[in-house]
Formats: C-alpha cells, sequence, structure tokens
C-alpha cells in the first residue's frame, strides 16, 4: 500500500515539474476578471485625461451612397478626477459631464447635446434647438435612439453605464479578450446582446456588434484608426454600421486635446444657449 502511494506522489510530481517546464508562468497566469476588463475598458473610451476637447467630423451615408455631413465640437469633463487626485490609471469610472456644439450645415448650426453622467441614477441630457430656442430633456428611454440623424445613438456617444449588463468572458484570443454583454432590463433595449473585441494592451474596444431580439447583426461599431495622444491612445476614427438598412456613418477625430482645465460652469444650462466660445477653439 506504502508502495502504490509512493508511485502516486512520484507520478504526480513528475507531471507539474513537466507541465511547468512546457507551460513557463508567464503563459499560465491568470488571466483579468471580467469586471476589471470591463472597467478598464469603459475608462479607455471615456475617462482618460481629467478633461477633454476634439473636433468631430461626421459622414452619414445611406444604402443608395447619399451622404450627409455633420460637423461638432465635443467637451468633456470627470467630476470625480477634477476634485480628486487619480491614484491609478484605471480608476473607476465617476460622474462626468459632456458637451457637444454642433458647427455644420447651417440647420444644426448652434445645437448644443449635453450630458450628466451619473453613478446610482440616469443620466441627465439635454439638447438646445436654437431655431426654437427650445431646451429639451432626453428621457432616459430615447437614449438608444439615433444622434444628430445618424447611425451612432446618444448612448454611443456619451457612453453605456456597465452597470445596465451582465459581462462574461467568451473567448481569449492573441490580442483581444471578446467578451458577452447581455441587458439586466431587455425591454428597455432594441437589442438582446452586445459582443465586443477588446484590445488586451489598450483595452480599446476595436469592434462591437449589437445583435437584435433575433440573435440576428443589427449594427456593427468598428474602431478604424488608433493614435496616441498624451500619451493615451485614442481612437480618431471609426464607424457604425446600420446592417438592417445598410447605411453607415464615419466619424473621424482630430485637434484632439487632453487636460485642458475646462472649467465646470460650462456644463449648466445657462451655455447651452450661451455657447463657451472660448474653451471651443484650439
Amino acid at each position: 500500500m506504502k508502495q502504490i502511494k509512493c508511485i502516486k506522489y512520484i507520478s504526480t510530481y513528475i507531471f507539474l515539474t513537466l507541465f511547468l517546464l512546457f507551460f513557463p508562468s508567464n503563459l499560465i497566469a491568470k488571466q483579468p476578471y471580467v469586471g476589471e476588463i470591463v472597467k478598464k475598458t469603459d475608462h479607455v473610451a471615456y475617462y482618460q485625461g481629467k478633461d477633454g476637447r476634439a473636433k468631430v467630423s461626421m459622414v452619414i451615408m445611406d444604402s443608395h451612397g447619399r451622404k450627409r455631413h455633420r460637423q461638432f465640437i465635443i467637451l468633456r469633463m470627470d467630476v470625480e478626477k477634477a476634485n480628486k487626485e487619480r491614484t491609478s490609471d484605471h480608476q473607476e469610472t465617476g460622474e462626468q459631464r459632456l458637451y457637444v456644439y454642433f458647427l455644420r450645415p447651417a440647420d444644426v448650426n448652434k445645437m448644443v447635446f449635453m450630458v450628466w453622467k451619473n453613478v446610482d441614477r440616469d443620466d441627465d441630457r439635454w439638447l438646445y434647438l436654437p431655431a426654437l430656442d427650445l431646451v429639451k430633456r432626453i428621457a432616459a428611454m430615447d437614449k438608444r435612439t439615433s444622434f444628430a440623424g445618424s447611425d451612432f445613438y446618444y448612448e454611443d456617444v456619451s457612453g453605456r453605464n456597465i452597470g445596465e449588463d451582465i459581462h462574461e468572458i467568451v473567448e481569449v484570443t492573441d490580442k483581444f479578450y471578446v467578451l458577452k454583454n447581455t441587458p439586466k432590463k431587455p425591454d428597455n433595449v432594441e437589442f438582446s446582446y452586445f459582443t465586443m473585441w477588446i484590445h488586451k494592451s489598450t483595452f480599446i474596444p476595436v469592434k462591437t456588434v449589437f445583435y437584435d431580439k433575433h440573435g440576428r447583426e443589427h449594427r456593427i461599431y468598428e474602431a478604424l484608426k488608433v493614435d496616441t495622444i498624451k500619451g493615451f491612445p485614442t481612437v480618431v476614427k471609426s464607424r457604425m454600421k446600420n446592417v438592417r438598412d445598410g447605411g453607415e456613418t464615419l466619424m473621424t477625430y482630430s485637434n484632439v486635446e487632453y487636460n485642458i482645465g475646462l472649467p465646470p460652469n460650462i456644463f449648466t444650462e445657462r451655455y447651452l444657449r450661451k455657447a463657451p466660445r472660448k474653451h471651443l477653439k484650439r
């Protein structure tokens, strides 16, 4: 009996030794858990730097190749980071302010879209329509509707709260974490789930596919070009395809800046009608 136990111990030892020889520790290192991946991805997509500014050109093309153009400036400030020293590059997401000022074409000139991203409740969203001199609150249920007539939704621009979905890793490749994200409240959205391909070294979501209630592809987002700006990996060209109607929207970012010292008072209703022109110019 003792001889049998001894043989078992020797066999186990030999197996572990061979395993470690052929599979070095860097290959069997524990992968980040899904919650960590989701937080880092959200941070890179929406929270890099304390604040930022970018000029955006949008081309909206329908299934017949007809094009419409939009041009606007995005201002963004992270409230938590503005008042608290950041302790890591991947701090958990907090409150945020977003201000989008439209420049062209003439029919949307001076239109403003503003968002207050909240941690513990629905985000607050406003839309200023200069032709009517009207400030309109965007209901939570309307965040999954077209942004300025494009294939992007309001929520695509300001970011979806990561707490609204159940996240799971479905595949890990040499370059990507592939995540399936299922809404906790499926009746509140038009999709059944969405899959993301997240670059392992930068945590940039390079592709996102939304599936409809029948499990068919509905919309496909792709990051087409990434630059490093002030040390931050930044998507400077992206595309959203609408599989259902054949349209697509291309967004190109220029004059991207981080940590420019935006004052918090410009992210208020007062500046919906009175644009902070000093901060809209580079």
